[in-house]
């Protein structure tokens, strides 16, 4: 890893983006880093770098499911000017790295750039020090970067209700760990945000990135709505950029378990008065019309045994749609808990296994999982 920046972290730049032009995307980015010293204040000649997107699954770049190629050539371009020997990869939720790649537009800005591509095959187990984490799988390439830039679009998330650079690092385990970390967390979405605050700390980005020009709104990560926010976000800190994010869309902290857990455990950067921003005013980026995802949880606080069963019956669930089903088995091949089956030619979901984690709706590339949220959830969401 690289050794500390000179850069605040609890600065944090903003710049306007309309479009992915080619041209306007390079001076665009340029801008935002610009107020944090430039690229040369985080990359030094010689140094490995990491480029970290968010390569989800293979879809179109115009789906909003991925980070956009045009930021990633961006950074590509800028960190092998600074003198960076350049990398970039993920670990994608469904489908071998190289393919959706391929899909997304990000291989061949690697391949035009001549950085190299990182398929994210082989994992080194780690111990995080004085974590909820005993021990956790990493991407070897994500251990051996001098720098890793963590390169995320800002997506609603429908168990976390937001996605953008602390959730980004999650990409770091590679394949069904990933399940497994979920599968460890159960229902608990406030001990599953602690786990994510914890692995992004202990790889610890040196530059977030985020592509918020088009982000994604609904029933995201993978099945929402593109909606133009036109933004691009930057910091040292993951935490400090993910409440500018919040901010961003207007969504409340409370809305973000993320952010939420933040200020439980009294994690500096969480709050907006902590913050230097620089660049474009916050509040000339700001959008009133951004959709949030559903909720997920009543999060009454009602504690013990009535407070679990309450729990458990009123939490949203995910939906199948039989006409939209392919029975292509995604879903059953990484439900955390195996809680999906395929019997009869139909999709079936064991709901008293389901542990709520929305995998399979985040995976599905049919768009055929949707959440449906129990009576007393409904009256909750209609009364915020």
């Amino acid at each position: 890893m690289s050794g500390p920046c000179l850069t605040p972290s609890n600065r944090v730049s903003l710049t306007a983006l309309d479009n992915y032009d080619p041209d306007a995307t390079a001076a665009a980015v340029h801008t935002l880093l610009a107020s944090l010293g430039g690229m040369e204040a985080f990359v030094k000649p010689g140094q490995k770098v990491l480029i970290k997107p968010n390569m989800l699954a293979g879809k179109e770049p115009e789906r909003a499911v991925t980070t956009h190629p045009q930021i990633v050539r961006a950074v590509i371009k800028l960190a092998m000017a600074a003198g960076g020997i350049v990398s970039v990869g993920d670990s994608p939720g469904i489908g071998s790295p190289a393919a959706v790649a391929r899909k997304t537009g990000i291989l061949a800005a690697i391949e035009e750039t001549g950085a190299r591509f990182a398929p994210f095959a082989d994992s080194v187990i780690i111990h995080p020090q004085g974590t909820t984490l005993h021990q956790i799988e990493v991407a070897r390439d994500i251990l051996a970067a001098d720098v890793i830039i963590n390169l995320p679009k800002l997506k609603t998330h429908q168990m976390m209700g937001l996605t953008c650079a602390v959730k980004n690092m999650f990409g770091a385990l590679i394949g069904m760990r990933k399940p497994g970390m979920h599968l460890q967390a159960g229902t608990d979405k406030s001990l599953f945000a602690r786990m994510l605050l914890e692995i992004c700390e202990t790889l610890a980005p040196t530059l977030n990135i985020v592509d918020a020009v088009i982000g994604m709104e609904g029933e995201g990560p993978g099945s929402g709505d593109p909606v133009k926010i036109g933004a691009l976000l930057a910091g040292t800190s993951a935490q400090a950029v993910d409440t500018v994010a919040t901010a961003l869309v207007k969504m409340q902290p409370e809305q973000v378990f993320t952010q939420q857990q933040a200020l439980a455990t009294g994690r500096p950067l969480a709050r907006l008065a902590e913050l230097e921003l620089v660049g474009t005013p916050l509040a000339e980026l700001q959008i009133d019309h951004f959709r949030a995802a559903k909720m997920t949880d009543v999060n009454f606080g009602i504690p013990g045994y009535f407070g679990r069963r309450l729990k458990h019956l009123l939490t949203a669930r995910p939906l199948v749609d039989h006409q939209r089903c392919m029975r292509c088995h995604a879903c059953v091949k990484h439900c955390p808990p195996q809680a999906m089956a395929i019997a009869n030619d139909r999709l079936n979901i064991n709901y008293d296994l389901c542990i709520r984690c929305f995998c399979c709706q985040e995976l599905c590339p049919y768009a055929a999982l949707s959440t449906h949220q129990g009576l007393l959830l409904r009256l909750s969401s209609m009364l915020r």
